[in-house]
């Protein structure tokens, strides 16, 4: 991997550039180009299939773009070799969907997982540091418990906690808000809001949530196919003319995103109509 480092957008942590990626023959990014900003709530929204965790995993390494470049602090990560992939993982968070708690462990033991697996602190510090993770998210007092004994919306925070055991520069969430009562959404977008700040974070937030999503962000990437559709502030985004985003955020059943995805159509696959007609 080259010493230098490709020229970055002012104050952008993460950037992609003109990237391709589909699955098999099956295009998902079509010449996708963004910047995160350091130190900011940035959401990426759009219809579902439309390329948002794709995105969070080739920030992460786990794919590689087909052509063009991701971006992480100015190093390629498709360039990077494994020892430098996992030195800038140690440096990223991340919250999957419905938590990914190891369901043998407890809430303490999950949360220390990243500190045994990738530190030498002793056990003592660890255990320290886990109960200020939990305590930051409001969990100090079920350390013990199992995630069978714990709700889906405690389960989301520990899994939060244990995002950030790391302090890393970078958290990304995959659909934090998904299968959460309102109690426990407004719990986890206040945290996410109140952890970005507090730690000095950059947070990428791929979610379906429009209100809590525009509540909670500071600038806004709605994907179309493949590329960017509207970006900018949630106000901006709101008042989009884009017919794609307008009938995101307006939660419309007809637009641009059709009802049925793509196939023969109906003659074809059930043959022609008895007696002949259509």
């Amino acid at each position: 991997m080259p010493s230098s480092s490709p020229a970055t957008s002012p104050g952008a942590l993460v950037e992609l550039r003109d990237v391709h990626f589909s699955y098999g023959d099956r295009p998902v990014l079509r010449g996708l180009s963004l910047a995160v900003p350091r130190g900011k709530v940035t959401a990426i929204m759009g219809a579902s299939g439309g390329g948002k965790t794709t995105v969070l995993r080739l920030i992460g390494g786990q794919h590689k773009a087909q052509q063009g470049q991701v971006l992480f602090d100015g190093q390629d990560v498709g360039r990077m070799d494994m020892a430098q992939l996992y030195a800038a993982r140690r440096r990223m968070g991340m919250l999957f969907q419905f938590g990914a708690l190891f369901t043998d462990m407890s809430v303490l033991d999950n949360v220390a997982f990243p500190l045994r697996e990738h530190t030498d602190l002793p056990e003592a510090l660890v255990r320290d540091i886990v109960l200020m993770k939990l305590h930051a998210v409001g969990l100090r007092g079920a350390r013990d418990l199992m995630p069978g004994q714990i709700s889906g919306g405690m389960a989301r925070r520990v899994a939060l906690a244990r995002s950030i055991a790391l302090d890393p520069e970078l958290v990304m969430y995959d659909e934090p808000f998904a299968g959460l009562d309102p109690i426990s959404l407004g719990t986890a977008a206040q945290l996410i809001r109140q952890l970005n700040d507090a730690m000095g974070l950059t947070t990428i937030l791929v979610s379906h949530d429009v209100d809590a999503t525009f509540a909670l962000a500071d600038h806004v990437i709605v994907l179309g196919p493949g590329t960017i559709a509207a970006q900018g502030t949630p106000e901006a985004v709101r008042h989009s003319t884009d017919p794609l985003v307008h009938q995101f955020v307006n939660a419309l059943p007809t637009g641009p995103v059709p009802f049925h995805y793509p196939g023969p159509d109906v003659a074809q696959d059930f043959g022609p109509a008895p007696g002949g007609r259509p």
